[in-house]
């Protein structure tokens, strides 16, 4: 059992690398990943669903020809299968979006959120767009901004203030009780009770 966690191998003297053979693979072959799924996905043909975040042996290859990079970025594609029915499906890297394409075998479910960054920038585009062809509409949104922010910083400052006053209180908790015992001896005294 000693040689299982063996660190160092024996190497003989008279030991040449070059005489070992070496394998020859192809350049552009597939590489096999363990990976997560990015997003869910629907088969086209046996309409069952692959949810994000289930693992997969993929197979990895580089993107050829024109698509194959992106600002000097290399495009990977990605080969996975069906866990119902054994049909390949394929998706690409797109680090122009910093997301997925998908590409073959399947459907990219709908996702909310990439129809909230649509419509997010849109209404900035249309925004812009108004303030460059009314400069006193542009006028106007800047004095809705800035009184959008000094409503914010009274907010914080109220909320600072809350704080400050609820770490007062939670520090100063043993004297309330005795604040509290005085009153009520108070009363007992003002009662006629005599108090101790």
């Amino acid at each position: 059992m000693g040689e299982r966690k063996v660190l160092n191998k024996y190497i003989p003297a008279d030991f040449d690398p070059l005489l070992v053979p070496r394998s020859k693979k192809p350049k552009d072959d597939l590489v096999t990943v363990r990976m997560m799924l990015p997003f869910s996905i629907q088969c086209s043909t046996c309409s069952s669903f692959l949810y994000r975040g289930r693992k997969f042996n993929s197979k990895k290859e580089a993107v050829k020809g024109i698509e194959g990079k992106y600002l000097g970025i290399q495009r990977f594609r990605f080969y996975i299968k069906c866990s119902d029915c054994a049909r390949p499906i394929t998706f690409l890297t797109d680090p122009q979006k910093a997301d997925y394409e998908m590409e073959s075998g399947g459907t990219r479910n709908y996702e909310v959120w990439h129809d909230e960054t649509k419509v997010n920038a849109e209404n900035e585009r249309s925004v812009e767009e108004e303030e460059k062809l009314d400069s006193m509409k542009a006028l106007e949104n800047r004095v809705a901004e800035s009184q959008r922010e000094m409503a914010e910083m009274d907010a914080l400052e109220e909320i600072r203030a809350m704080n400050e006053r609820h770490s007062r209180l939670m520090k100063g908790g043993g004297r309330k009780v005795d604040v509290a015992e005085a009153v009520l001896k108070a009363r007992e005294v003002a009662m006629g009770g005599g108090g101790g």
